[in-house]
């Protein structure tokens, strides 16, 4: 097949390496996180790790797992939803590390805690009141939980430091911390979901101070060389277009602590990656966090896709989009890494076809896979 000009450019601008402190990602695609609920009592079985062993070896650099509950009794609210504690667990865990290393590529768990966001809890959730830095849901109504406690936050933040050393052990290759979409974290950093006036609530940096306690606790909990990657996002679940920055300067507000606490890189997370981020600048979310921290950083959105993921809830597809565009950004340095969801779920073979010249191989996405673990 003769490759075109943009299939090898395609090649040439997403191919090399990168260093995440004493990682090396041997190329810029990174599988991004998505919840798939195919791990009965929070166990990863073999389907789950050939699952992400098949991008792996298909050229994916580094997959970051679907969000992994934590070590506390709130954390969660799925039963199917895999969790990072206990033997069984962690003997699932371990397995799918080994073969995604065994297909050559590198895997980070994402660490979470929903937070207020849980509506019927099951299982082992189902006798543990939700929690939140105000008991508020987003919407910002009262659900069927609490503020946390000072021994609630010291309890959660051990609980992702146990997290992060585990999956060291276990021979993760970093850890991603889940700051976004208004889970846990981010509903300490929004101001619609925190109305706390302790050390924890008020203006951005005193409600960052939730999470840069769990950056430096997993900080210290690893090694000096295990990457701390942390995913933050402006909107919230259900609350699409919540803003955590309004400015440039107000985001560095929330990133500059988060940075000096020990995060190695940080993933913007937006629905569509091409949307400039303020007024005045052609930069995304994730050009604007490198320009103010000078860390790598990866992007995320409807990569390969003409349409956000919010199609995708009502069971609709997405055609495919091109490439250029994000190549442009990627040469142009604004950010390092990228991060393909739906795309992946769709094609496994996805990062193979795009590295080996073959677009014109692709798929448009059918919401049909979210339904199976191909």
């Amino acid at each position: 097949m003769t490759v075109t000009p943009s299939a090898s450019r395609a090649a040439h601008v997403l191919s090399r390496p990168l260093s995440l402190n004493g990682l090396t990602v041997p190329n810029r695609i990174v599988m991004a996180p998505m919840t798939r609920k195919f791990c009965p009592d929070g166990v990863p079985g073999e389907d789950v790790a050939a699952y992400y062993a098949r991008r792996a070896a298909a050229g994916v650099g580094l997959i970051v797992t679907e969000g992994v509950y934590v070590d506390h009794a709130s954390a969660g609210e799925f039963d199917r939803i895999p969790r990072l504690h206990g033997p069984e667990r962690l003997a699932g865990w371990a397995k799918a590390v080994d073969a995604v290393h065994a297909a050559g590529g590198t895997i980070m768990p994402q660490i979470w805690h929903i937070g207020m966001i849980r509506d019927r809890p099951e299982g082992v959730y189902a006798g543990a009141p939700s929690i939140g830095p105000s008991g508020l849901r987003i919407d910002g109504t009262e659900g069927a939980g609490r503020a946390m406690t000072l021994q609630d936050v010291a309890d959660v933040v051990e609980a992702f430091a146990r997290a992060a050393a585990d999956a060291e052990r276990l021979g993760f290759d970093g850890v991603e911390i889940h700051g976004a979409h208004g889970y846990l974290i981010d509903q300490f950093l929004w101001a619609g979901t925190n109305r706390r006036t302790d050390a924890y609530g008020g203006d951005l940096l005193a409600r960052t101070k939730f999470a840069a306690e769990i950056v430096a606790a997993v900080r210290e909990s690893v090694s000096p060389s295990f990457p701390v990657v942390f995913r933050f996002s402006q909107w919230k679940l259900w609350a699409w277009e919540a803003r955590l920055a309004e400015t440039p300067g107000e985001l560095e507000a929330v990133l500059a602590p988060l940075a000096e606490a020990g995060v190695d890189a940080f993933h913007a997370s937006t629905r569509r990656y091409w949307i400039p981020e303020f007024e005045g600048s052609d930069l995304n979310l994730a050009g604007w966090t490198k320009k103010l921290t000078g860390k790598p950083v990866i992007t995320v959105g409807s990569v390969g896709l003409d349409g956000d993921f919010l199609g995708a809830f009502l069971g609709e597809g997405a055609p495919l989009q091109g490439l250029d565009h994000l190549l442009d950004r990627v040469e142009a340095g604004e950010y390092d890494l990228v991060a393909v969801g739906r795309a992946l779920l769709q094609d496994p073979q996805w990062a193979a076809k795009v590295l080996g010249g073959r677009s014109g191989e692709l798929s448009a996405y059918d919401a049909a896979s979210l339904n199976t673990l191909s």
